[in-house]
């Protein structure tokens, strides 16, 4: 790998750390995250061209997990929420894939 390459890389490394790990997952699932925080901070926007989403990030051991709804979410009571005017994730290839079931550890 020549040096011009190896600097790109080490940027690129850079500014996923700068930003984080975001997790998309389905609405059912980030109720669940939701349920096991006692005072989640939930950051909220509504977006949509033709039809109104409602979406939701949340951040839980270390990451932020991201849903987008087509109804709105029913938060825990003891939720504060920050709403603003949108949420802005960066490319989709930086999202780790739907939630799945973890595949055994070898």
């Amino acid at each position: 790998m020549g040096a011009e390459a190896a600097a790109i890389m080490a940027m690129i490394a850079n500014a996923i750390k700068a930003s984080g790990t975001v997790v998309k997952i389905e609405p059912d699932e980030f109720v669940k995250i939701l349920n096991k925080i006692d005072a989640p901070l939930v950051i909220y926007a509504e977006g949509g061209m033709i039809s109104t989403n409602y979406q939701y990030m949340v951040s839980y051991k270390g990451f932020a997990f991201y849903t987008k709804a087509d109804e709105p979410i029913e938060l825990t009571k003891n939720a504060e929420v920050v709403v603003t005017d949108k949420i802005w994730i960066r490319d989709k290839a930086h999202f780790i894939s739907q939630s799945r079931r973890p595949s055994r550890c070898r």
